[in-house]
């Protein structure tokens, strides 16, 4: 039988999980690969046991897929298809979270982090951006596959429940900005600084990245980047908040694909070529997001 809690309910059978289709916007020059780890952060990946092919330590749940930093019990990147078409939103339950059995508990980072603090468990795949398919049934397990402690991160309350750009750029880019088919493919995750600050046992994550692919009506890939910070806000569990931080808190900016590999270290192969911010020669620095409408898609 599967878990069943609070009216989530996790898949038992982690097999007939595929993950994350990296031609699901289409082959060839629109194929959306999933990024890849160097060596060295490859050797502090999290093993899945279960994995039947390389690289092993891709954890694949239905309609996304994640690889976790061991050593940081956070996810180097998370990765998700979101089909606008087939879209079946669920109601949100209360939230439960679950241990994914297929690397060891101690690699992730579970409940005790977060309790009597501001800290919330902050899904790096939005709970919706998945829950789609052919049937309602696909799309709950979808759904409740979000509530794996692979795909959630220390975000500070204020951070996780605030209104932002950084919210909604997922909705925005499926139902605007000529989208082809109302398909996207997200990569997203914390950015693991070494300098970050420890709190109870672990560096909490000072900023978030989010990579965002679509194929557009002239038949173009578009490859588009986020920056978002909680600098400020998590300071404040520690003491004052700092004068100056790189990013402001709740302000969303967009940033070349190349500022997200430089940041991650992680490859994202041909789709900093596909970035408008490349293709139009624009200066690099961070962009300011005021409205969904200020992306360059």
């Amino acid at each position: 039988m599967s878990h069943q809690s609070i009216g989530i309910h996790i898949d038992p059978d982690y097999t007939s999980r595929t993950g994350y289709d990296p031609e699901f916007l289409g082959v060839g020059e629109h194929a959306v690969p999933l990024p890849t780890l160097p060596a060295d952060l490859e050797a502090i990946a999290a093993v899945n046991t279960g994995a039947t092919a390389e690289p092993r330590y891709l954890l694949p749940y239905h309609h996304f897929t994640i690889a976790l930093n061991r050593a940081r019990r956070l996810a180097f990147f998370t990765a998700v298809n979101i089909d606008g078409a087939l879209a079946h939103p669920e109601k949100r339950e209360r939230d439960h979270w679950f241990v994914d059995p297929r690397v060891p508990e101690s690699d992730q980072t579970t409940g005790d982090l977060y309790e009597h603090n501001d800290l919330d468990l902050g899904h790096l795949v939005r709970r919706l951006d998945p829950t789609w398919g052919a049937s309602e049934e696909e799309a709950r397990l979808a759904n409740d596959d979000t509530f794996h402690y692979t795909n959630c991160t220390p975000q500070h309350k204020d951070f996780n429940r605030n209104k932002t750009r950084w919210a909604g750029i997922e909705d925005y880019i499926l139902n605007h900005a000529e989208n082809l088919r109302f398909r996207v493919c997200v990569f997203s995750g914390p950015v693991l600084a070494n300098d970050d600050d420890v709190y109870r046992d672990l560096q909490l994550p000072r900023q978030f990245w989010k990579v965002v692919a679509m194929v557009k009506r002239d038949g173009l890939l578009s490859t588009t980047a986020y920056l978002l910070s909680q600098e400020s806000l998590i300071h404040g569990l520690r003491g004052p908040a700092p004068s100056a931080f790189s990013y402001g808190a709740y302000r969303t900016y967009q940033v070349p694909v190349t500022h997200v590999e430089e940041l991650t270290e992680l490859s994202l192969g041909t789709l900093p070529a596909a970035d408008p911010l490349a293709r139009r020669g624009l200066r690099v620095e961070p962009r300011e997001l005021d409205r969904d409408e200020d992306a360059l898609l």
